[in-house]
């Protein structure tokens, strides 16, 4: 039997939590399946700043460059505000992301239709949905050199962020971009600010000579500001197939896509590097998009549907098990349809905890399985 090896790396406020349920499941499906999944841990955000005075310790970017995929939890929380700006919890998510060179960021967006009055637009507008954002994860604003804030002659106080692109890292996204709407509709929106931002001239340019010129013409390519897409995203948004955008909208439009769908703790994602030219394998980590929401730590309320939905994007893009992605995809829509809800999705109705979304889950599996 195949063996994979995943980092748990559950992180602050409900991370732990949802990283349990997550567990299950990867125990089901070792348990179950035709791959046996192996797991080890480590720290990462605040609880390792606490034990060892960084975001993420040597040992455990060691564990994350040596293991097959890697499952993060969340990070970050109001008690570690005040620590430096370099040590902040985020700082070992970024760590993880620049060191492993995980430059394509996946978000999807789909409407389970258990759940399509869960949204805050009109049914009908997010029935049936299927979006996948695909964000450049490496570059622009948030690497971009010079980061500061000084200290002017006046006494004045000036912040810089910024925004820095190649022609190499907006091709990579871009054919990433093309060769994902190649496996769904066929249709790639790219979204900058080539008006008011050169970077954003460079992105549409860059975007359209792969297109034109690496055999694309099988795909669909629009162009359309971001300013514009994030309207459109709430105005019609099954007009998308993949929108491919830069580090900075990706985030934002994301996170609009998130609450089209009725919850942030919906959504998965996958952050993926370029495959090993010998193995073909790539580096990878996946996380739910939702954040650590530390308001509701510990009190076994949270969603771990993105979570658990994270493991099957891995299973799907690290490991080639396309149907086991499958089948977890359609045990968490029985869940769904069989009326199981968290609070964030209850619509008013009984909520159930973390560990009963997961019961519901796994019964689902059992049936399919």
């Amino acid at each position: 039997m195949a063996s994979q090896n995943i980092l748990l790396l559950p992180g602050d406020g409900i991370g732990p939590e949802v990283s349990a349920a997550a567990e299950r499941i990867i125990e089901w499906f070792s348990a179950n399946g035709s791959t046996k999944f192996e797991t080890e841990r480590d720290l990462v955000g605040g609880c390792a700043y606490d034990a060892h005075g960084e975001a993420i310790s040597e040992a455990a970017v060691e564990k994350a460059f040596a293991a097959d995929a890697i499952l993060l939890g969340a990070v970050g929380g109001p008690k570690w505000d005040k620590v430096p700006y370099d040590k902040r919890p985020e700082a070992g998510l970024l760590r993880l992301r620049k060191d492993l060179d995980l430059f394509a960021n996946l978000r999807p967006a789909i409407c389970y239709p258990a759940l399509a009055k869960a949204s805050s637009l009109k049914q009908e507008l997010i029935e049936g949905l299927d979006i996948l954002i695909l964000r450049e994860l490496t570059g622009g604003t948030y690497f971009g050199e010079p980061k500061e804030i000084v200290t002017l002659e006046n006494g004045e106080k000036r912040a810089v962020d910024t925004q820095v692109y190649t022609t190499g890292e907006i091709a990579r996204i871009a054919r990433m971009a093309f060769e994902l709407a190649r496996t769904r509709s066929g249709k790639v929106t790219s979204m900058e600010k080539h008006n008011v931002m050169r970077s954003g001239v460079l992105w549409k340019e860059v975007v359209t000579n792969v297109y034109e010129t690496e055999g694309f013409g099988d795909v669909r390519l629009e162009h359309m500001l971001a300013d514009a897409g994030g309207m459109q995203l709430v105005r019609n948004p099954k007009q998308f197939d993949v929108i491919v955008t830069d580090n900075l909208f990706g985030d934002l439009l994301s996170d609009v896509a998130a609450m089209l769908t009725g919850s942030l703790g919906m959504l998965p994602s996958a952050s993926l590097g370029l495959p090993d030219a010998a193995t073909g394998k790539r580096k990878s980590l996946y996380e739910p998009v939702h954040g650590s929401a530390p308001d509701i730590a510990g009190k076994g309320v949270a969603n771990p549907i993105a979570m658990i939905a994270s493991f099957g994007m891995c299973m799907r893009y690290s490991f080639g098990l396309v149907e086991e992605a499958d089948m977890l995809d359609r045990a968490i829509a029985g869940a769904l349809g069989s009326g199981a809800r968290t609070g964030d999705i209850a619509d008013g109705g009984n909520a159930m905890g973390t560990t009963e979304m997961t019961d519901a889950i796994i019964a689902e599996l059992v049936k399919l399985g």
